[in-house]
């Protein structure tokens, strides 16, 4: 099992297209194989500031979901909305890795 870590900045102006845009990509990646969990959490204290957590069965399925046509199609939005890249921890048992 791995988890991933991805944190998000958006522009204040984008913020409601952002969370739009990611609802169905997080419903759709919910029904893929290997999906455990999958969540977008909005901080408390930075309205620009966002985390989707994943929970992942093996390092393919996420993989495979990498290649996923909705996620390609939430790529561009959010892509439009953040105001820096993202930053991607992939936590396996063993190391982690960072994008």
């Amino acid at each position: 099992m791995i988890y991933v870590v991805a944190t998000a900045t958006v522009k204040l102006d984008k913020r409601d297209d952002f969370m739009a845009g990611a609802a169905p990509c997080i419903a759709a990646t919910r029904a893929e194989a290997g999906c455990i969990a999958y969540d977008l959490y909005a901080s408390a204290t930075d309205p620009a500031s966002f985390v989707f957590v994943e929970k992942w069965e093996t390092r393919e399925a996420l993989t495979a979901h990498s290649k996923s046509d909705h996620l390609k199609a939430w790529r561009k939005i959010a892509g439009e909305c953040q105001s820096a890249p993202t930053k991607i921890e992939i936590v396996h048992p063993e190391k982690v890795e960072t994008f």
